[in-house]
Order: structure tokens, then C-alpha cells, then sequence
């Protein structure tokens, strides 16, 4: 079979990449879409079960921190198009290990851009290397205002640090080398397939086995929440319809402290368990908070509205009761990746503090 386009999506396998390359796989089955994922403690083939035999569905297992695999990947599969998810992604595994950041989402992103570079240098018509990026990059907001596509960076952790150098790389590129290049800003995913060191999925896990939820400093954290199923929608629209050289963010249009987050999720399991209310409240712990915590992110997104006509789909307790529902009823799967290194890394995260 011929396809009209060969689109090679990093980290397919992780929790945002899962939803964006099953939603690509479905819609276009006139692209050859090439998940190409390391396979990390968060990247999950089981994801991916529904279309793994596509004919239009690739998987190839290499690390974009090898930059020779890189340009072999490039020689092979001749993608028109790069969407750029592979990451490490969770703030409290890069204070425990920066260098691990800086090796993937920095050195890994320059090694798919040098890639990039040197198979379109004859013809970067119609290309385009799309590079999903953080809220966190920003920084800190107060009680009010929201981060716009100019707001200046202001990276307070190793993980939004590396995330904001990877940011700047793909601007220069474009600058430089004249790299057609789209990025997107996003605030906090949550819904099916989310590793549980995550909030959401972690606290489930948490209620339905009793045990605590350890919530950092007074709980009074606000993030924007988006479902991840409008991110990949989101995703989509940008690739195809996104200006060169633009950035967009992409938010839910919702605010929540996280202890106020935290009592609706408890509220909604004792309803779904069959639980008495508030049985799931009492197992809120209040642990030590972690260094340089941002207090509030908040997204502006109107501009992807206004340009490209987005919005979120689902107002975020229907959100939460769509994916509180898909864990209850695949525990098997939350389970399988709960289990071996992951109680290590958690016993060490969350016990002593």
C-alpha cells in the first residue's frame, strides 16, 4: 500500500503519545504513522493494543538520545513529519536525577532536529517537525493572570528547564536553518493510560487499595487540567493546520486547586465504589513539599481558539468521571504497572516525608 504521508510520532507510547498516535492511525489511514518509542518505565505498548495491527501502524524501539539511530530512523521511514512527545516528564524524578532531563529532552530533541535537518536540507516543502512542550516553562503565576504565547520563561524546576532549552533549540533551528517548526505549550493531561505517578491516576490507585494520599505542602497548588483526548484532538489541528514558526497553547479552561481536585475524585470513588461519603477523604496525608514547586499555572488558550476554532470537549468533571471509569474498569492494567520498579520509586518519592 502507498501512503500520501509517513509521520513519525516520538514517545507513541507514553500516555499523551498513545492518544495521538491511535487517533492518527483511525483518521488517516492514508498516513503511515511510526510510533517510535524507547520503551521507559512509562512507555507501554499495551496502550496501542487496539491498532498495533494496522496496516497503516509502525512500531520501531529506539532512543532518540542515539543520535546515529536517529539519522537511521530517518533513512528508513523518509517521514514528512515529526511530532515530538518523547519526554521525561514528571517533576520529581528530574529532581532526583537532572542529568536524565538534560540527556532526553535536550540532547535527544537536538538529535531528531540535527536528523531533521540534514534528510530536508534539499526540500522542506511541506514539512514540519512539531515539538510538544509545558506550561512549566513559564514559571510560577500569582492569584491572577495567564501564561500567553509571549509570556517570558521562567523555568523553576530541572524537568522545566530541560523542557524550556528544548523549546529554544527548535526556535533556532527555525531561525538558522529555516526548520519548519510548530510548538505547543499544554497544562496538566489526565485521563486513560496515565502512568501513575501522575495525580489522578496515582490517587485511584491510592482509594481503591486504601491507602494514603500524600498531598504536597497545604494542598493550595492550582493547575489547568486538560483531557488528553482534547489534547490529541488539539494535537491534530495544530499539525495540520498550525502557522511555521508559531507557538500555541493549549489549556482547559480549568483552574483547580489541587486539594479542591483531590476532594471531587475522592467524592466521585466512594460514589463508584459504593463507598460511605467521605470514606475516601480520610486518607488524605499532607507529606513534606517538594523543592521549587510552582504555585499556579494557568493557560490562555484563546489563540489556538480563535485560529484554529479548539476548545475542550468535556468540562473537567466529565473528564474525571470518563477516566475514573476506564481505571475501574481495566485494573488489570493499572496493576501490571504498578508493580516491581514502580513500588521502589514510589516508597522512596513519598514515605519519609
Amino acid at each position: 500500500m502507498s501512503f500520501n504521508k509517513t509521520i513519525i510520532i516520538t514517545g507513541g507510547a507514553g500516555f499523551i503519545g498513545s492518544h495521538v498516535v491511535r487517533l492518527f492511525v483511525n483518521k488517516y489511514p492514508n498516513y503511515r504513522i511510526v510510533n517510535l518509542d524507547v520503551l521507559t518505565y512509562a512507555g507501554n505498548l499495551e496502550n496501542l493494543k487496539d491498532i498495533e495491527n494496522k496496516e497503516n501502524y509502525h512500531f520501531v524501539k529506539a532512543d532518540i538520545v542515539d543520535a546515529e539511530a536517529m539519522n537511521a530512523v530517518f533513512e528508513e521511514w523518509r517521514p514528512d513529519g515529526i511530532i515530538h512527545l518523547a519526554a521525561e516528564s514528571h517533576v520529581d524524578r528530574s529532581i532526583e536525577d537532572p542529568s536524565a532531563f538534560v540527556r532526553t529532552n535536550v540532547i535527544g530533541t537536538v538529535n531528531l532536529l540535527n536528523s531533521a535537518r540534514a534528510y530536508w536540507k534539499d526540500n522542506m516543502e511541506g514539512k514540519r517537525f512539531y515539538h510538544v512542550s509545558t506550561d512549566e516553562v513559564y514559571g510560577t503565576l500569582g492569584e491572577t493572570g495567564l501564561f500567553l504565547e509571549t509570556t517570558s520563561y521562567d523555568p523553576n524546576s530541572p524537568y522545566s528547564a530541560s523542557k524550556a532549552s528544548s523549546d529554544h533549540f527548535v526556535r533556532a533551528y527555525g531561525e538558522t536553518y529555516g526548520m519548519p517548526y510548530v510548538i505547543t505549550n499544554c497544562s496538566n493531561n489526565y485521563g486513560p493510560n496515565q502512568f501513575p505517578e501522575k495525580l489522578v491516576p496515582l490517587f485511584i490507585h491510592n482509594i481503591v487499595n486504601n491507602k494514603s494520599l500524600p498531598v504536597y505542602g497545604d494542598g493550595k497548588y492550582t493547575r489547568d487540567w486538560l483531557y488528553v483526548i482534547d489534547h490529541a484532538v488539539a494535537i491534530d489541528l495544530v499539525y495540520h493546520e498550525g502557522k511555521n514558526h508559531e507557538t500555541y497553547n493549549i489549556g482547559g479552561f480549568n483552574e483547580w486547586q489541587n486539594i479542591d481536585l483531590i476532594k471531587v475524585l475522592c467524592a466521585i470513588m466512594d460514589r463508584k465504589l459504593n463507598r460511605t461519603e467521605g470514606d475516601s477523604e480520610k486518607l488524605i496525608t499532607y507529606v513534606k513539599d517538594r523543592p521549587g514547586h510552582d504555585l499556579r499555572y494557568a493557560i490562555d488558550a484563546n489563540k489556538i481558539n480563535k485560529e484554529l476554532g479548539w476548545k475542550p470537549s468535556v468540562t473537567f468533571e466529565q473528564g474525571l468521571e470518563k477516566t475514573i471509569d476506564w481505571y475501574l474498569q481495566n485494573a488489570e492494567w493499572l496493576e501490571s504497572v504498578t508493580s516491581g520498579n514502580y513500588q521502589d520509586y514510589y516508597e522512596s518519592m513519598y514515605s519519609e516525608r
